[in-house]
This record gives structure tokens, C-alpha cells and sequence, in this order.
């Protein structure tokens, strides 16, 4: 089977649950495993590169009033592939190729390959996918037995934190404008012992006023805006806090959010245990150096 992957996450599951030798297109995205680097890139962004983030959102919003698409599919790379399987997603138009954009070039291509709509909205819809990306690849007992392992760490993590006080986290999926989290986000949160300041799981994250961060009453706020790295998201809460609209004397930390809470894949069990690490210290182990840093 020749797969095509359109989404950062479906790419690091096709490869952890063995299918990677299959996905022969990925996006510009598509960092994890190093090896998917190696594929053929069939997707790439509208956004210019550089742009703050204040530029970014403004780009993203005019972008989609407009009715245009944020994401370039080469639909020649596409047609060169041959692929029997292409994985996209109907979450997010800001986030990778949305499938109608999949559906009309395959079209116009005269492509046959089947299309795979991955849409998750929250934690166990994310391990559901695990499984469907398994069994649609041929790799089912695989991805059975990963599942199986992400719950035993999450079970382990809602046992390490039983009985604890549940404090307020605020989890900023972007920061300028700030962005209370959505989907998965407040769940995790949830999973690691915490109770979301903002937000609702299972919904889009949403735009809300810095009145409205500081009325939340956060115990504890986390950085991490979406398409940043550990090192962005520092860069990102530092200013921040400089701005001084974040609640005063309250910890912040910052994540590597592209890694383990934007991208709906495992390691979204990474992040569920970093939070657990920062909001329950004396329960969890504390979040390893290269996910999570704190800065107040």
C-alpha cells in the first residue's frame, strides 16, 4: 500500500504503529519521526514565513473570510505518488488540507485512492484514530498494542494525582491574541489532575480578551501556542510576560506544543503527564527538560 499522509499527526502514527515503509507523501510539517522528513512533500502553507504572531492570526483571519484556502496542495506530486490512501482531515482549516481540497484534485487527477477523514476531538477520539489508522494500513495488532500502552500511562498518571486539589490551569494555545484551549487541550489538563480555567473540550479553541485570562483566576498559566516549538513557546511567554496582562504572581511555564498538545497524536500522553508534573510535583515526576520550562 502507497500512502499519503496530509497531517503531522497521521504521519507519527502511521510510523509508530509500523506503517511508515508505506507513506510515501507528507507534508512540509511532517517532522516526527526524523525519517518522514524523507518522503515527498506534497502540501506546503500560505502563511508566509516570519510573521509574529499578532501577523499570523490577522493573515489566518483575512485568509479565512475570504474563503481561501491556508494550505497549497501539489496536486502533480500528489498525481506522481500513486497513492491507494490518502489521509487528510475536516478539523481545522487553519491546521493542514482540508478534504475537499483532497477530494476535488484527486478528482480532476482521476485519482482513485481512497480518502481517510481523521477528525478527532478530544482524548479518546485521538486513541479511536490510533486504531483506525492501524487497521487501514494494515497494522492493526500494532496499533492495538500501542493503545493499549497510551492508556495504561494515562491510567497511571490519573492514579498518581487521585485525591490531590485540582488547580486552576490555563492552558494558552496562542498568545497574541490569546486563545483559550479547545478539543483535547482541556481534557488533558483534566487527565493530569487540573481543572481548565477556559476553554471546552471537544470544542475550537476561541479568542478571548486578556480581562477575560486574568478573570479565570489561574493557579498556573501554560504557553503553548499552536506550530511552536519548546524554544517559540518560551519566546512567546516570555513576551507575554513582559506585556504584563498575565495574572501576576502566577507560575508560567511554556511547552513544546507542536510536540505533545497541538497535534492530535501519542504523544499528546506526553503532555498529559507534563501537566501532571507541573500542576502535581509532589505526586508526578517532574516534566522532562526538553517539554517543558518554566519561567516565573
Amino acid at each position: 500500500m502507497r500512502i499519503v499522509s496530509l497531517l503531522p499527526s497521521t504521519t507519527e502514527i502511521l510510523f509508530a504503529v509500523g506503517a511508515g515503509p508505506q507513506v510515501v507523501g507528507v507534508t512540509f510539517e511532517c517532522d516526527t519521526p526524523a525519517e518522514a522528513r524523507e518522503r515527498t512533500i506534497v502540501s506546503t502553507t500560505a502563511i508566509p514565513e516570519g510573521l509574529p504572531p499578532h501577523e499570523i492570526d490577522a493573515f489566518v483571519s483575512r485568509a479565512v473570510a475570504a474563503g481561501e484556502d491556508l494550505y497549497h496542495l501539489d496536486a502533480g506530486a500528489l498525481s506522481a505518488l500513486d497513492a491507494d490512501l490518502v489521509v487528510t482531515q475536516d478539523l481545522c482549516a487553519v491546521c493542514a488540507v482540508d478534504v475537499s481540497v483532497v477530494d476535488d484534485a484527486l478528482s480532476y487527477l482521476g485519482c482513485r485512492a481512497e480518502v481517510l477523514t481523521i477528525d478527532p476531538h478530544s482524548l479518546e477520539e485521538v486513541l479511536v484514530s490510533v486504531g483506525t489508522l492501524g487497521a487501514a494500513s494494515g497494522c492493526g495488532d500494532a496499533a492495538a498494542a500501542l493503545v493499549s500502552a497510551l492508556r495504561g500511562r494515562l491510567a497511571a498518571v490519573e492514579e498518581a494525582v487521585r485525591g490531590a486539589a485540582r488547580p486552576r490551569a490555563l492552558v494558552l494555545e496562542w498568545t497574541d491574541p490569546a486563545f483559550a484551549p479547545g478539543h483535547w487541550v482541556p481534557e488533558m489538563v483534566t487527565a493530569a489532575g487540573g481543572t481548565s480555567a477556559l476553554g471546552t473540550p471537544g470544542k475550537k479553541s476561541v479568542r478571548v480578551t486578556w480581562d477575560a485570562v486574568r478573570g479565570s483566576a489561574p493557579e498556573v498559566v501554560v504557553c503553548a501556542p499552536c506550530g511552536y516549538d519548546l524554544d517559540g513557546s518560551t519566546a512567546l511567554a516570555r513576551e507575554a510576560i513582559a506585556s504584563g496582562e498575565l495574572p501576576h504572581g502566577v507560575p508560567v511555564w511554556a511547552v513544546d506544543a507542536n510536540a505533545s498538545f497541538a497535534r492530535p497524536g501519542p504523544r499528546l500522553v506526553d503532555g498529559v503527564e507534563a501537566l501532571a508534573g507541573i500542576l502535581h510535583p509532589d505526586r508526578a515526576p517532574a516534566p522532562r527538560a526538553d517539554m517543558a520550562r518554566r519561567l516565573r
